[in-house]
């Protein structure tokens, strides 16, 4: 005799359909669409988790390079001087720091411009 396992079946189709709730037309409502919905959503959910990091990388590039312009230093030179001074704050921080403390910011970029001009000349390569 075949054995369904049907509660367990019911269950796992019940919980597919669960997680397609908010779907549209046949994707919450019919088993086979919601699963290949939910695993496509799950498969970008993956993805995207990791590209948010680097999106939100480049905004707070972005915010800083233009707060440094506006007080006369570029975002590279910034973050060299800052990494001459070895300081330990990363690029969120400073990205809040420009954008709604620009007193804080601007002790930032003097300690980035007094690590510069400590910094010894790079010595040029062998010719």
């Amino acid at each position: 005799m075949r054995v369904t396992n049907s509660p367990a079946s019911r269950k796992r189709r019940n919980r597919m359909l669960q997680a397609a709730k908010g779907f549209r037309l046949k994707r919450s409502k019919l088993y086979r669409y919601a699963s290949d919905a939910v695993d496509h959503g799950r498969q970008y959910a993956y993805r995207d988790r990791r590209v948010k990091k680097r999106t939100f990388r480049y905004l707070w590039q972005a915010r800083i390079n233009a707060a440094a312009r506006e007080v006369g230093i570029t975002y590279s030179r910034l973050i060299e001087g800052l990494k001459a001074a070895k300081c330990e704050l990363d690029r969120k921080i400073i990205a809040d720091l420009a954008a709604t403390d620009n007193a804080a910011f601007l002790v930032i970029v003097e300690l980035a411009k007094s690590a510069l001009k400590k910094k010894p000349a790079a010595t040029l390569a062998k010719s």
